[in-house]
C-alpha cells in the first residue's frame, strides 16, 4: 500500500499523464466525440470478473498498464495510422484517469487490493491510500 508523497506523485503523474494524452490527441484535430465515448472502453476489462475474480484482476491489469497503448501507439506511428495512435491516446487518457483516482493494478487473490490502496472495503479509509490525494 502507498501513502504520504509517494501516492502523491504516483497520483500526479496519473494528471499528468492525463493531461499530455488529452493534449496530444486534440493537437491532432481527432473527434472528441470519439475521445469521450473511447474512454470508458479499457474498463471491459473487469468482464474478466464474470469468470472469476482471479480472471477479473489479470483481464483488468492487462488493460490498465502501459505496455497495451505504447505499442499501439508506436506501430500506429512506424505504420502512419491515426486511428492506432489516437487509439493509443485515448487508452493513455484513461489510464491517467484511473491513477488520479487512485485506481492501480489489482493483484489477482480476489482481495481488492491494489498496487496503489489496500481493500475494496478500506479504500475510504486514509490510513488505506485511497483518500483523494493524502495517505
Amino acid at each position: 500500500m502507498v501513502t504520504g508523497l509517494p501516492l502523491v506523485l504516483l497520483r500526479s503523474e496519473g494528471v499528468a499523464l492525463l493531461a499530455m494524452a488529452a493534449v496530444l490527441y486534440g493537437r491532432h484535430a481527432w473527434s472528441w466525440w470519439l475521445f469521450v465515448a473511447l474512454l470508458p472502453a479499457p474498463d471491459l476489462g473487469l468482464l474478466g470478473s464474470l469468470w472469476s475474480r482471479r480472471a477479473g484482476a489479470v483481464a483488468y491489469d492487462l488493460t490498465h498498464t502501459y505496455v497495451g497503448p505504447a505499442a499501439l501507439g508506436a506501430v500506429g506511428l512506424l505504420a502512419s495510422s491515426g486511428l492506432a495512435v489516437a487509439l493509443a491516446l485515448v487508452w493513455f487518457a484513461h489510464i491517467g484517469m484511473d491513477r488520479a483516482l487512485g485506481l492501480g493494478l489489482q493483484y489477482p487473490d480476489g482481495s481488492g487490493r491494489t498496487h496503489l490502496r489496500g481493500t475494496r472495503r478500506g479504500w475510504r479509509d486514509p490510513g488505506s491510500g485511497g483518500a483523494l490525494w493524502s495517505g
